[in-house]
């Protein structure tokens, strides 16, 4: 598994553990945030810091994590973004439609606000 979930109060937290979210593995961390959406989380939190690398795919896994907490009423954060990964989601605009912070634990302190309103 390139991936690790874990079921936190009131959201779930995927961290990638490989170092490049590619066509190897985007398609395998798609699938397992349908699951947890599907398993009824609303609010997803994925933390990419391991990751230097992420391409086209890894953006539609973003884009798709981002769009089920949307149709659940839910938030979805990115935490972690490295160097490299931040350019790439710059260049394609993704930081102004996703919620971002430089840590999972920001994320949470994002969701537990957002929870008080």
């Amino acid at each position: 598994m390139d991936f690790e979930v874990n079921k936190i109060e009131d959201y779930t937290l995927v961290k990638v553990l490989a170092d490049r979210l590619d066509t190897n593995n985007a398609p395998d961390l798609k699938s397992e945030l349908v699951l947890v959406n599907g398993n009824g989380e609303k609010n997803i939190v994925l933390d990419i810091s391991e990751c230097e690398y992420c391409d086209s795919s890894g953006l539609s896994a973003i884009l798709v994590a981002n769009r089920l907490c949307e149709n659940s009423m839910g938030t979805f954060v990115l935490a972690g973004l490295s160097p490299d990964v931040e350019q790439i989601i710059r260049i394609s605009m993704l930081h102004t439609v996703l919620i971002i912070t430089k840590t999972a634990k920001e994320a949470e302190e994002i969701l537990f606000e957002k929870a008080k309103i």
